[in-house]
């Protein structure tokens, strides 16, 4: 194998020496350190392993020029932050990176089969290797974590000593050493085989560790471990039960994500230089006082005029808590979907607008009435958009479509006043589904003994995954929810083929409400392909209603029917219907719903219930 590169030293600021010259391990791209390898996360680089660690430091590590300030007001707003921060470059000219710190500690030597920790091997300085083989170190491939986010050490020395131990005694207090080899019949866990030198235990198998309640029957409980903030952090009392997790399961660290679109009036910039004092601002309800606020916080030069200052307070007290007093964060994410909602259905002309305006939204050229048969209204050409996407949280143990019941776990031990985030800027298409016509498909029986099977199933996984059950939010499941969503889905496979963009980098933005109906499927990396300028054409009515008709009439088939559309339980839970991988569902990365709560029986019907689909008219026509 290669040797790794030697460490080179960076540049400080004012061209010395950093303040500490730490080795470089790697590179990930700023977009991974929000979606894949964000605070808490495990990195593979090369035959070594570390965990991200925490934001307590960034501050200091994050210089600003690699790490720029992103706004976004309302995002801001409802994560109860003043502003966010992209991560910082990793390429070879940073002056810094994303901390990380090595983790899982046991290593194994595949040559003399020791398995301890990575500084008892004697390693040469900058070097995962072993000092008496001179091979390379293999980080433990197992770890264990609890429902509360923490993260531990796989117990070796319980597993070994499980026959005369239960979890009474000191791990090491035998006096013997641990070893770990294969046994090379198979690749299963009953080949991976553990020993220890004292003689007091038989050699075992690592087959049964992966059993819900494998380490709970040692007597051993979750201490609260998070080796991603260092021995700084504040010690935890935890006792939850610990799982077994392969090191590179998605198990491990799971993402919370919330995202906003940059609309009128936040998405020309001006607000900007107004980041810090909206909280002050906020206590004035007079026009001059706030002016005299200003005049002191910028010394006289304020950047931002008077009347953009008060339309800018207005519109922020517009998305308010309302009187019924409900300030969770849910409410405040829907009033915030909601003010997207209406500005997409009025749109935002771009030719009364400066250059920096972000938002962009048109209405066709073309004759819509053609859409008014499908069912379909409202499209909208969303030439320019913006939306800042930030890392909330993490959780463990918990599969994507389960988030909104786990714990989440901070990226930090003190409270922070800022987030990472990334930016996205692109195009995108909106649609609208006929009100009146979708009232009267939502109320047929079939249709809502069919949202209610997946409903039921959805909310039972919930509060299976949840740590309190009592606290989960309901399930988000409604027929015109799981419509959009499915009808998305097959948006974003007709737009791949057809307007020049993989799937994986269009992305949809649902409105399901009472007063909601509509669907944003816009561009979704920040990369070349935000840029093709394929996918808005697609709005136009002419190649909207046969884009439609061609989703729907490609979601009519799969090659796994009949099993496919004729299943009764399908996904995660039995939380989709007729829906697989070989029909609708996408990459995640596309989803807002992670692949969940999908049935294209809702849009096309069955071929006992023809009427079922919202768009059946169309199959045969």
């Amino acid at each position: 194998m290669t040797p790794p590169p030697a460490r080179r030293r960076r540049a400080a600021a004012n061209g010395g020496r950093p303040a500490l010259d730490l080795p470089r391990r790697g590179a990930v791209r700023r977009a991974q350190a929000i979606t894949t390898y964000g605070v808490g996360s495990l990195v593979a680089v090369d035959h070594e392993s570390f965990v991200v660690s925490g934001l307590d430091e960034a501050e200091k590590s994050w210089s600003s020029d690699e790490s720029p300030l992103i706004h976004e007001r309302r995002l801001a707003r409802l994560l109860g932050v003043d502003h966010f921060r992209l991560p910082p470059a990793s390429d070879d000219t940073s002056k810094d990176g994303v901390r990380v710190r090595r983790f899982p500690l046991m290593h194994s030597c595949p040559e003399c089969t020791e398995l301890q920790r990575h500084r008892d091997f004697n390693p040469p300085a900058g070097r995962s290797v072993c000092g008496t083989c001179e091979v390379d170190l293999v980080p433990s491939r197992f770890v264990v974590a609890c429902g509360a986010g923490h993260l531990g050490e796989f117990p070796y020395w319980h597993w070994v000593h499980r026959s005369v131990d239960r979890g009474t005694s000191t791990a090491g207090q035998c006096g013997g050493k641990l070893r770990l080899r294969s046994s090379g019949r198979s690749s299963s866990l009953r080949s991976i085989l553990v020993s220890c030198t004292c003689d007091t235990a038989p050699e075992v198998s690592m087959e049964g560790s992966f059993r819900r309640n494998a380490l709970t029957d040692l007597g051993l409980r979750c201490r609260g471990t998070r080796p991603w903030l260092g021995t700084s952090a504040s010690a935890v009392d935890c006792g939850l039960p610990l799982r077994t997790l392969q090191r590179g399961s998605s198990a491990v660290w799971q993402p919370v994500l919330k995202s906003a679109l940059s609309i009128p009036p936040w998405s020309d910039g001006r607000s900007d230089p107004l980041a810090a004092h909206w909280e002050a601002l906020r206590q004035y309800d007079e026009r001059e006082h706030i002016d005299i606020y200003l005049r002191g916080a910028f010394k006289g030069k304020c950047p931002v005029p008077l009347d953009d200052v008060m339309e800018l307070l207005a519109a922020e007290q517009e998305e308010d808590p309302g009187s019924d007093g409900d300030d969770t964060i849910d409410h405040r994410y829907r009033a915030l979907r909601h003010k997207e909602y209406e500005r997409l259905c009025s749109g935002n002309d771009g030719s009364e607008h400066s250059r920096a305006e972000q938002f962009v939204c048109e209405a066709p050229l073309g004759d819509e009435s053609v859409l008014r048969p499908i069912g379909v209204t409202g499209p909208m050409l969303v030439k320019k958009l913006r939306e800042v996407r930030a890392l909330k949280a993490f959780t463990r143990l918990a599969d994507p479509d389960a988030t909104t019941g786990s714990t989440e776990m901070p990226l930090s031990d003190a409270a922070l006043r800022w987030l990472p985030a990334m930016e996205v800027r692109g195009e995108g298409v909106f649609l609208r589904l006929d009100e009146d016509r979708l009232g009267s498909w939502e109320k047929a029986t079939a249709v809502a003994a069919r949202i209610e099977r997946m409903r039921t199933a959805h909310q039972r996984l919930l509060e299976q995954r949840a740590g309190d059950p009592t606290r989960v939010a309901p399930s988000p499941a409604a027929p015109r929810m799981v419509l959009l969503h499915t009808l998305a889905h097959a948006l974003i496979n007709e737009w791949s083929l057809d307007a020049g963009y993989p799937a994986a980098s269009l992305r949809e933005r649902l409105y399901s409400a009472d007063d909601m109906a509509g669907v944003l499927i816009y561009t979704a990396t920040s990369d070349s392909a935000g840029s093709l300028g394929g996918l808005v054409v697609q709005g136009e009515p002419e190649l909207l209603e046969r884009s439609v008709r061609s989703a729907v009439r490609r979601a009519a088939w799969c090659s796994s029917d009949p099993l496919c559309m004729e299943t009764a339980v399908s996904g995660t839970g039995g939380t989709n219907l007729a829906a697989c991988h070989a029909c609708v569902m996408l990459p995640e990365t596309s989803c807002e719903h992670n692949n969940v709560l999908l049935d294209r029986a809702l849009l096309v019907g069955t071929s006992e219930e023809t009427g079922l689909g919202f768009f059946a008219g169309m199959v045969d026509s």
